[in-house]
């Protein structure tokens, strides 16, 4: 029987990754971004262009999503947007954003795609965290606070739906090659060279030596969605950061 998953955030690099794995399994995808996705959608899938951070356009993302299918088997919470700035100047206005974009849509999307499901019989919520909400840096305060809320409301839940077989898990990606990373790497951090000398630079910190890709991030997603292979996980964060946490700053 043909599985079924709604990807947030699905034109940007992870989301886009993560749609191709999964249709190349074999699963229908519903994918939404604020952004058109291009060429390339699947054909038997459904493209839905809206914003998350909106309230009332999320409840329309959801009565979309239902005219499409009458159950879910898994949703990924991946959509999130960045400000890399000092938290001084950061404005209210700013912070709200980033815990509108990044946390309160994970609840809404949540409290949404639940009754699709159960319909299913249980499934899976993925939620793509970060790195950031364990180890964090200079000037991405808003963004790692709501990556570290998601982790909590994960564990939050992983206890409230586990009566409805639905497991709850979070990956916490480290440095991934996506336009968001390529976006943040003008903090300074990584030195102010070319792109591609920034990139050295992280990969260079990073135990593994290199930058992550997208499609190896959308496999750890893969892993946790799917019930076969992760049957007896929920409730947990799994970090993909090629070793990056691993090793003592101080070092």
């Amino acid at each position: 029987m043909t599985k079924t998953i709604l990807i947030t955030g699905v034109a940007g690099g992870i989301g886009r990754a993560t749609m191709t794995l999964f249709a190349e399994k074999g699963w229908r995808v519903i994918g939404v971004d604020r952004n058109p996705f291009g060429e390339g959608f699947p054909a038997n899938g459904l493209f839905i262009q809206s914003d998350i951070s909106h309230a009332e356009e999320m409840a329309a993302i959801f009565e979309k999503a239902h005219q499409y299918t009458d159950s879910l088997d898994a949703l990924v919470n991946n959509a999130a947007m960045q400000i890399a700035k000092p938290l001084i100047e950061t404005t209210v206005d700013e912070w709200d954003a980033v815990m509108a974009a990044n946390l309160r849509s994970v609840f809404l999307g949540v409290k949404l795609a639940h009754p699709l499901l159960k319909a299913g019989q249980g499934g899976a919520i993925v939620n793509v965290s970060s790195v950031h909400a364990i180890q964090t840096s200079a000037n991405i305060a808003a963004y790692a606070t709501s990556k570290g809320g998601l982790l909590a409301l994960t564990r939050a839940m992983a206890i409230e739906f586990a009566a409805d077989n639905i497991r709850v898990n979070a990956i916490l990606p480290g440095a991934v090659d996506t336009p968001m990373l390529r976006a943040g790497l003008g903090r300074g951090h990584v030195g102010h060279g070319d792109m591609q000398e920034r990139l050295d630079n992280l990969a260079r910190k990073t135990v593994s030596g290199k930058v992550g890709r997208p499609e190896e991030i959308a496999h750890a997603i893969y892993f946790l969605a799917d019930n076969e292979q992760s049957s007896f996980m929920t409730g947990q964060a799994l970090v993909v950061d090629g070793g990056a946490t691993a090793r003592l700053s101080t070092e």
